[in-house]
């Protein structure tokens, strides 16, 4: 067993043993779950209060933002530049999905189709043109605000 000697030779050990190398932190799988999950019920919760308000509602960017840097956190994921990265990558992720949702559910509610069947029957350049038609100049800074956001929050 190791004494604890305090001073100026405190790192000293008189058997010439040296004390092992911490192993490398791993990223816990937990966090990238958790940050899936978040992205995908942010999303979710977006889309019902597109469809319950008026417009986009791009301003969710950022709670969408500080939901992915909680999620990471609670996962036990360490701070640093990986965070930020992922991060960054989980709010992209919620406004994709979500932009996807509210394209889908303006176009199936027509015809009778809930948002996730929507979903599944428009391709990806129809909801792109659809998602550029929508949005203005004000949505794009929204969401550019919240993936910064992300990577200053999480970090």
């Amino acid at each position: 067993m190791y004494r604890r000697a305090g001073g100026i030779l405190s790192g000293f050990r008189p058997d010439g043993r040296t004390m092992p190398a911490s192993s490398p932190q791993r990223m816990p799988l937990l966090a990238p779950f958790l940050l899936l999950l978040g992205s995908a019920g942010m999303a979710a919760a977006w889309i019902l209060a597109a469809r319950m308000g008026s417009g986009q509602l791009s301003w969710i960017a950022v709670l969408a933002a500080l939901d992915a840097a909680l999620m990471l956190r609670l996962g036990g994921m360490r701070g640093g530049w990986a965070r930020a990265g992922l991060a960054v990558l989980g709010t992209a992720l919620a406004i994709a999905l979500a932009n996807w949702g509210i394209v889908a559910m303006q176009m199936g509610a027509p015809m009778g189709l809930l948002p996730w069947e929507s979903m599944t029957r428009l391709g990806p350049g129809f909801i792109w043109t659809l998602t550029m038609l929508v949005n203005g100049h004000a949505d794009f800074a929204w969401w550019g605000a919240a993936l910064v956001v992300a990577a200053t929050v999480s970090r």
